[in-house]
């Protein structure tokens, strides 16, 4: 069996083309341009997190660690507490403009005062230094606008974006002022009943659902969608089997994002938002999977962990091409960047590489996930950039535990160990290929 019988299988072609139309959704494709935008906020949360709870504390206490660490609560504030606020305008902006929509600025607007509409209007808070809860209204809180309420944004977002472009190409409900009005004039008025049509109506079913059901929609997101959604792609099984047939999608020369920039990653950023949260606030940190583990422990030198691919070819591989692309690839591979790995060495469609290419990363989920919940390294809480070079992400991520340095530095050596055999295999099949 070769590569050709993978090129020319109609299961792989089939499968190959639905991959292909999924990745391309305009849904999806909006979701993970969204989450790319949103993407260095984060990173610089993660940064503020990892400053004030592990770096300050080397050399501060008492009332001057409160006061520095204000610094890192205001960013956190501004990012992680306000993520729905966040998520909602973006992926209408994205997925209006992915449908070429003509005033995407007026649906991201739209989207965000929808998602506010949709959000309590009276709230139970404990008051500081307080036991008891007290009723509130006109205030919105950081657990509704922030992490717990990030899914409601993405839904919100699809969803009034979607009614909105629909009914503002009704020509009935346009206004039509004339050429001699200036553009944003024109725009403003081309959609206000649009924008009076659909608001209104988010605010009728808020209304329904406070008065009738004494619930609201953040809510009933959170329970019946949110969680059961999240628990079930973020749990261990569920984690690896998705991250796999990302990287078999790889093997056949489809982005692996198809899969996990679209449907996984998304979750794994709210269990990361909410470890980091828990963290700052000193809380117990609730998700053992997130985007921090799975990049840190399965994405070692980028998808198919293939830093460990270059250094099995550098100690055993024979076949001079291989060996090329391994010395050109090796910097780009330290910082998580291996486009040439798969294009040049090559991974597509190359039978030999498949079986490592997809068990390593899974097996680096696997023991990452199994030594945190043996206590033998802390959960990952800080949300590092992507291209963090192995053993110095993982004491990053968990901020600042050198047992999870450790833990990443077996997975590489398994990594390259299980890699050694398929290094062999290939350089046999590359050289019988080109003796025929």
């Amino acid at each position: 069996m070769d590569a050709n019988f993978f090129q020319n299988s109609k299961f792989i072609e089939k499968f190959t083309i639905f991959a292909g139309k999924l990745g391309n959704e305009i849904h999806l494709r909006s979701l993970r341009d969204a989450f790319a935008t949103i993407m260095p906020l984060y990173i610089l949360a993660g940064l503020a997190v990892l400053v004030n709870n592990t770096i300050f504390k080397w050399f501060l206490d008492g009332s001057t660690l409160e006061a520095a660490q204000y610094w890192g609560t205001l960013i956190t504030n501004a990012t992680l507490n306000i993520s729905a606020l966040l998520i909602a305008p973006i992926i209408a902006y994205f997925l209006s403009q992915n449908k070429g929509f003509e005033n995407p600025l007026a649906a991201a607007i739209i989207s965000l005062s929808s998602l506010i509409i949709m959000m309590p209007n009276t709230l139970m808070i404990t008051p500081l230094n307080a036991t008891e809860a007290v009723e509130i209204s006109g205030a919105l809180t950081f657990s509704n606008i922030g992490t717990q309420g990030m899914f409601a944004g993405v839904i919100i977002g699809l969803v009034a974006t979607e009614l909105f472009i629909r009914i503002s190409h009704m020509k009935k409900l346009q206004i039509n002022l004339g050429d001699s009005i200036p553009p944003a004039v024109s725009k403003s008025f081309n959609v206000l009943i649009p924008v009076i049509l659909l608001m209104s109506f988010f605010a009728l079913i808020s209304a329904i659902l406070f008065n009738v059901f004494n619930t609201n929609l953040i809510l009933m997101i959170t329970t019946i969608i949110q969680e059961p959604l999240r628990v079930a792609t973020t749990s261990l099984i569920g984690c690896i089997i998705l991250y796999s047939l990302g990287n078999f999608l790889w093997t056949l020369g489809i982005h692996q994002s198809v899969i996990y920039s679209s449907i996984l990653e998304p979750l794994l950023i709210i269990n990361m938002t909410q470890n980091m949260v828990a963290y700052a606030a000193n809380e117990f940190i609730p998700n053992t999977i997130n985007v921090a583990l799975v990049t840190t422990f399965g994405l070692m030198g980028g998808s198919g962990s293939t830093i460990c691919l270059l250094i099995a070819t550098f100690l055993v591989g024979r076949y001079q091409a291989t060996k090329s692309v391994s010395k050109m690839a090796f910097v780009p591979g330290i910082f998580n960047i291996n486009e040439p790995v798969i294009f040049g060495y090559p991974i597509v469609y190359n039978i030999s590489m498949m079986i490592p290419f997809i068990l390593v990363p899974a097996l680096g989920i696997l023991i990452s996930y199994t030594a945190t919940i043996l206590n033998f390294m802390d959960k990952c809480v800080v949300f590092i950039p992507w291209t963090t070079p192995p053993l110095l992400s993982s004491y990053l991520a968990t901020a600042g535990d050198f047992r999870a340095v450790i833990v990443q530095a077996i997975i590489l050596i398994l990594g390259v160990l299980i890699y050694i055999p398929f290094v062999k295999i290939n350089d046999n099949v590359m050289k019988h290929s080109n003796n025929n």
